[in-house]
């Protein structure tokens, strides 16, 4: 498994964690649940900083390394600031209650 963490900081974007959600909810959500290879990803934000970005768990470092259209590179108007790739050594699922994980986070409530 490979692990890749991405964000961008959003001061002079004209992008807002708060004006990025309807892209999640309209479009990104959708999009990634038919990427091959993508095991699990979630964005994340910091709302006080102004951070946006993502979290992805891929089944190999090969499924990470194929090319992909980046709409949110179109949107903020600039690559991420900060992106890294991991090998993973180990993964777990801890006791949960939830039914799945798909359909939660702030740009999915109300």
């Amino acid at each position: 498994m490979h692990a890749v963490i991405a964000w961008w900081d959003l001061a002079g974007t004209g992008q807002t964690v708060e004006s990025l959600r309807p892209f999640l909810r309209d479009e990104a959500v959708d999009r990634f649940s038919q990427v091959p290879g993508l095991r699990l990803k979630f964005w994340i934000s910091d709302t006080e900083r102004q951070r946006w970005g993502a979290v992805f768990l891929w089944e190999s470092a090969a499924a990470a390394a194929v090319p992909r259209p980046a709409r949110a590179v179109e949107l903020i108007g600039r690559p991420p600031t900060f992106v890294s790739a991991f090998d993973v050594e180990a993964t777990v699922e801890g006791l949960f209650t939830l039914d799945a994980l798909a359909g939660h986070g702030l740009a999915l409530e109300g």
